[in-house]
C-alpha cells in the first residue's frame, strides 16, 4: 500500500495527496446525479460537484455517476463530503485494481470490471462506493451498461425506487454482470465459425484467431472469477448497508456470475480443442502431400528402370545376352508402349488399394 501512495504522490506533496493518472481516458469530467425516492426523482447533470452533493434530505437515494478521473479536485470533494477512505480513493485512480470488496463502515467501497468489444475485448474499471442513502460510481470511459438502470429509475419501474440504497448497488453490479453475456454469444458464434474453418482450410491465420481467442478468455476469466467473490462476499455479509431483501437479489446475480464461468470454463476448453484440431488438420494435409508424392515416386520407379536397362549399351561380339530390340524398328515405340502400360497397371492397383 505503501507503493500505491508513491505513485499517486506529486513531487512535492505530503503523502496521501491524490495524484491524476498521467494519461486520463475521457477529454472531460462529466456527471450525472439520480435523486429519488418512492414518489419522486430528479436528474440532473451539474456543472460541478457542489450541485451534485445531496442537502441532506435521508428520505431519498442519491445516485452520482462521475465519468473521467483526471479531476482530482472532485475526488477530494466527494472524499471529504462522504467521509471516504483515502486508500479507496487511491485505488479509484489506480485502474489495475482486481475486483474487490472493502468494508470502511459506514460505507462499502467495490471494484467491479466493465468488459467491452472494440475490435478487440477491453476491460474498464468500475469504482462504487456504497452508503446508506447513496451510491457513487466513478469510471474512465464515456459510455457505461447503466442506461438500463437509469430508465428503470425514471420510469419507476419494479423496486427500485423503493428499497434503498442497497437495491441500486445491487442493480448497477446485475447491469455489469448481464453485459457479459452478450460478449460470451459474440465468441460463441466465433468459435464454431473457427470449427468449420479447422475442419474445411485451416490457414496459419486460423493458428493467430486461436490464439487470440485464448487470450480473450484468460482475460474474461480474471475479470469474471474474482467479481463471483465480491457479489458472493455482499450476500453472505452481515452489515446495516444491505438489507435482508436484497440479498435475495445478489444470490441471483451471484447464480448469474456462475453460469458465465461455466461458459468461460467451456469455450476454453473448446478452445485448446480447437488447437489440437488444427495441429491434427496439418499433420494431416503433410500426410496426403507425402502419401501423393511417395505415390507419384513409386510410379516412376519402374519407369525409370526401363529406359535405364535399355540404356547399357554394351559394344560387345554377337552373344545370347545381347538385346536384339535395339536394333529393332518397333523398338522405341516398344518401350515407351511398355512404360506407358506399366504406369497405368500402378495407378489402377493404387486405386483398388484405396491409396489414391
Amino acid at each position: 500500500m505503501t507503493r500505491l501512495k508513491r505513485r499517486f504522490q506529486a513531487p512535492g506533496t505530503s503523502p496521501g495527496t491524490l495524484r491524476a493518472p498521467e494519461q486520463p481516458r475521457a477529454e472531460k469530467v462529466t456527471i450525472k446525479v439520480f435523486e429519488y425516492g418512492p414518489d419522486s426523482m430528479e436528474e440532473k447533470a451539474p456543472a460541478s460537484i457542489e450541485e451534485a452533493l445531496p442537502r441532506g434530505d435521508s428520505s431519498t437515494v442519491t445516485w452520482i455517476n462521475v465519468n473521467g478521473l483526471h479531476d482530482v479536485t472532485l475526488l477530494q470533494k466527494l472524499g471529504d463530503h462522504f467521509s471516504l477512505h483515502a486508500l479507496a480513493l487511491e485505488d479509484v485512480l489506480n485502474t489495475g485494481q482486481r475486483p474487490k470488496l472493502e468494508d470502511y463502515d459506514e460505507h462499502y467501497f467495490i471494484v467491479m470490471k466493465e468488459i467491452r468489444w472494440q475490435g478487440s475485448l477491453e476491460t474498464e474499471q468500475i469504482s462504487l462506493f456504497v452508503g446508506r442513502r447513496w451510491v457513487i460510481t466513478l469510471q474512465e470511459f464515456p459510455g457505461d451498461p447503466f442506461e438500463p438502470v437509469r430508465e428503470r429509475i425514471r420510469k419507476g419501474k419494479g423496486r427500485i425506487r423503493k428499497i434503498g440504497a442497497d437495491y441500486l448497488a445491487y442493480a448497477l453490479i446485475d447491469a455489469l454482470v448481464d453485459g457479459y453475456f452478450p460478449l460470451l454469444e459474440k465468441l460463441g458464434e466465433r468459435i464454431e465459425e473457427m470449427e468449420e474453418e479447422l475442419v474445411g482450410h485451416p490457414t496459419q491465420q486460423t493458428l493467430h484467431e486461436i490464439h487470440r481467442l485464448k487470450r480473450e478468455l484468460l482475460l474474461l476469466r480474471r475479470s469474471a472469477w474474482p467479481q463471483r467473490e465480491v457479489i458472493n462476499a455482499l450476500q453472505r455479509e452481515e452489515s446495516h448497508l444491505v438489507k435482508r431483501e436484497t440479498r435475495v437479489y445478489l444470490r441471483d446475480c451471484y447464480d448469474h456470475t456462475i453460469q458465465i464461468m461455466d461458459m468461460i470454463e467451456t469455450y476454453r476448453d473448446l478452445a485448446a480443442g480447437m488447437l489440437d484440431v488444427y495441429l491434427s488438420s496439418v499433420s494431416n494435409r503433410m500426410n496426403e502431400i507425402m502419401k501423393v508424392l511417395t505415390i507419384m515416386a513409386s510410379i516412376f520407379i519402374p519407369l525409370t528402370c526401363l529406359p535405364g536397362l535399355h540404356g547399357m549399351n554394351f559394344d560387345t561380339p554377337p552373344s545370347p545376352w545381347n538385346m536384339p530390340e535395339l536394333k529393332w524398328y518397333w523398338g522405341y515405340p516398344a518401350v515407351l508402349g511398355g512404360m506407358l502400360a506399366v504406369g497405368i497397371l500402378m495407378v489402377i492397383y493404387f486405386r483398388r488399394k484405396d491409396w489414391l
